[in-house]
C-alpha cells in the first residue's frame, strides 16, 4: 500500500514538471558549441569570484541629523611645537560664553628642539603626502575611517638621538575640555591671567627679540582620540618671517559618530581656512602676534556607519549573473552551425 502511494506521488510530481526534457538521441554535440560552453562556464566562474569579493567588501554610509547635545563638553586634543621657550608663551581658550580654560587644565609644556631628526623628517614628509592625497581623492577618507583602530598611531616618533643642542622650542601637548560653543584657542606671548573683562597675557615681561611664532602642528583634533585618523591640520608647519607674525586658523567642527565593525566612537571632523599676516600698526594691520585657532561648531551631526551587503542580496545578484549568462548565450549556441 505504501509503495502504491509513493508511485502515485512520483507520477503526480512528474506531471507537474514544467521544464521539458529533450531526449538524449536528439542532442547533437559539436566542437564549436563545446568551446562556447567552456567560455560560458569560465565567465560564470570569474564573475562569481568577483561578486564574492564585492560581497566581502564594506562601504561607509553617511546620515545627517540635528545635533541635540549642547550640554556635554568637547575634548580638544593638542600637540603643537612653537619655536619659543616655554616660559615665554602661554596657551588657553576663551569661548563666547566668556569661559576661560587655561593650559593648566590639561596641557603640558615640554622644552624641545624645533629642528627634526632624519627619522622625524621622514615621518613628517609621509604625513604631508597623505594629506595631499586626501585633498585630491576624498574617497580615501572612507578607507581611513574603516582602518582607524587598526592603523598605527599618527604621533611623531621620539628623537632617536641625545642631542646636546639647547632646547629652543616648546612642545605644548595634551587635551582640554571646552564648552560646545564657538571659541578661540590661542598661543601668544606671556602666561595668561584672569581678568574681569576676559583675560590678559603678561607680554610686557618678554623681550620682543625672543618673538618667533614659527610652529609645527603634529596633531590637532576634537573628540575622542583615535590613533589612525588623520586630521586636516596634522603635519602643518609654518615659518614666521617676522617677529610680529600672526597665524590664524578658522575651523568649522562637525560632530561625527563613527560606527564600524572595529570601533564605535564619537569624534569630530572639521574643515579649516588659514590666514597669516604681519602685525604693523603703522600700515593698519592691527592685532597680536601669536597662533589663533578660532572654532565654531556645526548644528548638524554626521553618522558614519560601515555597512555590508546582505547575504540574500548576494544570492540574488549571483542568480542574476548565472541566469543572465545562460539567457544570452543560449540563442547564440542554437544559431551557431554545428561542425
Amino acid at each position: 500500500m505504501r509503495r502504491l502511494n509513493r508511485k502515485k506521488a512520483l507520477n503526480l510530481m512528474k506531471e507537474l514538471d514544467a521544464f521539458p526534457k529533450v531526449p538524449e538521441s536528439y542532442v547533437e554535440t559539436s566542437a564549436s558549441r563545446g568551446t562556447v560552453s567552456i567560455i560560458v562556464f569560465t565567465t560564470m566562474a570569474l564573475l562569481t569570484i568577483m561578486e564574492f569579493f564585492v560581497y566581502q567588501n564594506t562601504w561607509m554610509k553617511y546620515e545627517y541629523e540635528v545635533d541635540k547635545d549642547f550640554t556635554s563638553k568637547l575634548r580638544m586634543n593638542i600637540d603643537i611645537t612653537v619655536a619659543m621657550k616655554c616660559q615665554y608663551i602661554g596657551a588657553d581658550v576663551l569661548d563666547l560664553a566668556e569661559t576661560m580654560i587655561t593650559s593648566a587644565d590639561g596641557l603640558i609644556y615640554e622644552p624641545v628642539i624645533f629642528d627634526l631628526t632624519p627619522q622625524q623628517k621622514h615621518w613628517h614628509r609621509m604625513l604631508l603626502l597623505i594629506q595631499n592625497r586626501l585633498r585630491e581623492e576624498h574617497s580615501l577618507q572612507d578607507v581611513i575611517f574603516k582602518s582607524a583602530i587598526k592603523s598605527a598611531t599618527t604621533a611623531m616618533p621620539p628623537r632617536e638621538d641625545n642631542s646636546l643642542q639647547p632646547r629652543n622650542a616648546c612642545r605644548i601637548h595634551g587635551h582640554l575640555y571646552v564648552n560646545k560653543v564657538a571659541g578661540n584657542f590661542h598661543i601668544t606671548v606671556g602666561k595668561a591671567i584672569p581678568h574681569p573683562r576676559g583675560h590678559a597675557h603678561l607680554a610686557a615681561l618678554v623681550s620682543h627679540d625672543s618673538y618667533n611664532f614659527s610652529h609645527r602642528i603634529d596633531h590637532f583634533s576634537f573628540g575622542e582620540l583615535l590613533p589612525g585618523l588623520i586630521n586636516p591640520l596634522d603635519g602643518t608647519e609654518k615659518i614666521a618671517s617676522d617677529p610680529n607674525h600672526m597665524f590664524q586658523y578658522f575651523i568649522t567642527i562637525v560632530p561625527t559618530r563613527l560606527n564600524t565593525y572595529q570601533i564605535s566612537s564619537d569624534t569630530h571632523q572639521f574643515s579649516v581656512t588659514e590666514r597669516e599676516r604681519v602685525i604693523n600698526h603703522a600700515s593698519g594691520s592691527h592685532g597680536v602676534s601669536g597662533i589663533f585657532m578660532k572654532y565654531d561648531i556645526s548644528s548638524l551631526m554626521v553618522t558614519v556607519t560601515e555597512v555590508h551587503m546582505p547575504f540574500w542580496k548576494f544570492l540574488v545578484r549571483l542568480c542574476g549573473i548565472i541566469g543572465g549568462i545562460f539567457s544570452t548565450t543560449g540563442p547564440n549556441r542554437e544559431m551557431r552551425p554545428s561542425s
